[in-house]
């Protein structure tokens, strides 16, 4: 089981994710796309470092992803912000109302999310996007403090299978008895503990997007299914969202 601290803090997490480097191959990779950036953002200052989750810390709606973009979140500093991936699930988050705007530029622009935050089960870049078994077990630990901060979590969104069997371990991690479940687009898995939903959809990454694997319509009908296992609640709180500045 991970050992999560009696007395977790938001600070004390987005410190210790910030300043992770346990993993070798995947701190220089990260460094290295940060020095020698893409030609597009070559006069851009870019993070180069693990990213912290991103969103209302009140969340009903906890989204995981993959891990951050080489010149999208590598280069802002925040989740799915500045990239095609980013672009498209903004934009469904906005249509479907949790979201303040469609687009996510960079961490000051102004972003707020409702009822949603917003995490990966890998916090650095990794070189083809493939992050290996170890450097997603050694990230694990801050997706189960994040779960565990997020206190009023209903429905887990996970966005490609990566994340969806990241989530599973977890889970099973924590002594919940999750059963083999099947990956597949817009199936919902009720969970007997601890009262959660997972939901499962294709990542929104520009070669799933382009080919037709999701459409906007397939997107748009996972958020309406969660919107629709909300409906008759009120969460009484407002967008918040866990500060990105360096500590």
């Amino acid at each position: 089981m991970i050992d999560i601290p009696a007395k977790d803090s938001w600070e004390a997490l987005m410190h210790d994710v910030i300043t992770c480097r346990r993993c070798p191959r995947l701190v220089a990779w990260r460094e290295e796309v940060a020095r020698v950036k893409r030609r597009a953002f070559r006069d851009a200052e870019y993070w180069g470092k693990p990213v912290p989750g991103f969103g209302d810390l009140h969340a009903r709606l906890v989204i995981v992803g993959l891990a951050p973009g080489a010149h999208g979140s590598n280069r802002t500093g925040r989740m799915f912000t500045g990239d095609s991936s980013g672009d498209t699930l903004y934009a469904a988050l906005h249509r479907a109302g949790f979201a303040s705007q469609p687009t996510a530029t960079a961490r000051d622009d102004g972003l707020a999310l409702r009822d949603t935050f917003i995490t990966a089960v890998g916090r650095c870049v990794p070189p083809g996007n493939k992050p290996t078994p170890e450097e997603l077990a050694n990230c694990r630990p801050f997706l189960a403090r994040e779960l565990a901060l997020l206190r009023q979590t209903r429905v887990v969104l996970v966005l490609g299978r990566i994340a969806f069997d990241g989530i599973l371990v977890l889970l099973r991690e924590q002594g919940i008895d999750v059963p083999a479940l099947p990956f597949a687009h817009g199936a919902v898995h009720p969970l007997p503990a601890p009262g959660l939903m997972l939901v499962a959809s294709y990542h929104p990454s520009r070669q799933n997007t382009q080919t037709g694997r999701l459409t906007m319509a397939m997107f748009d009908a996972v958020f309406q299914e969660i919107l629709t296992s909300f409906q008759g609640e009120y969460n009484g709180t407002h967008p918040g969202c866990c500060p990105q500045e360096e500590p």
